[in-house]
Parts: structure tokens; C-alpha cells; sequence
């Protein structure tokens, strides 16, 4: 199981970390990431970590804002974001996979089967 947490409500130009922890299974040696739905948008990818590597892609949008980090002793997955804006608003979802996916994979959300529950991010303005 994934566990996410850590949104809330924060101003534009604020930050949160947002933590997805595993449970009952690890998840070294593959690949985490985390996913966005904003309201009536599609779902769309956000970050990834290949867990053996350390190899990470990111959305254009976040670049230079997000970072997403892992902390194998405790199996959790971190996406810290700084200078957030209103459009950052959205469900943030974790996904994973057991396997390292290649990296022009990384972005697709097909390749994840494990998803935990969503953790929402609201940015005002």
C-alpha cells in the first residue's frame, strides 16, 4: 500500500513536502512517482525517481520548483515543492512500480500499478 500526505492550503509562492509512504511491500529497485488532477483536467504526471539510480523526470512546468527525493530506510517518497502557484492546485497522487521502468517511460501512468489515495494541494492567490 501507498500512503500519501502532506497537502493543504498555502499561499502562492509558498511550499509543501508532500510524502508518500510504502507498506507491506518495498519498492527498492523500482520506480515512484507522483501524479496531479486538477479539477475537470485530465490526470497528469508530475515527478518520478527510479529508486536504484536515483534517475529522476519531472513535468517542464515544475522544473526548477519540485523536487522529488527517496529515503530507502523508510520505503517514502518525497516531492517538496517550492513556489507553488495557483495552477499547481490539484489531488497529488503517488503511483509505483516494483521494476525500474526506462526513462522515456517514466512519464506514463500505464506503467504504475500501485497507487495510493490522493492528497490535495490548494494554492491561492
Amino acid at each position: 500500500q501507498l500512503q500519501a500526505s502532506g497537502g493543504g492550503l498555502v499561499q502562492a509562492g509558498g511550499s509543501l513536502r508532500l510524502s508518500c509512504a510504502a507498506s507491506g511491500r518495498t519498492f527498492s529497485g523500482g520506480t515512484m512517482a507522483w501524479f496531479r488532477q486538477a479539477p475537470g483536467k485530465e490526470r497528469e504526471f508530475v515527478a518520478a525517481i527510479r529508486w536504484g539510480d536515483r534517475r529522476t523526470s519531472y513535468l517542464d512546468a515544475v522544473k526548477g520548483r519540485f523536487t522529488i527525493s527517496r529515503d530507502s530506510a523508510k520505503d517514502t517518497v518525497y516531492l517538496q515543492m517550492s513556489g507553488l502557484k495557483p495552477e499547481d492546485t490539484a489531488v497529488y497522487s503517488c503511483a509505483a512500480r516494483g521494476g525500474a521502468l526506462i526513462y522515456s517511460a517514466l512519464q506514463d501512468s500505464r506503467f504504475y500499478p500501485d497507487w495510493g489515495q490522493g492528497t490535495l494541494v490548494t494554492v491561492s492567490s
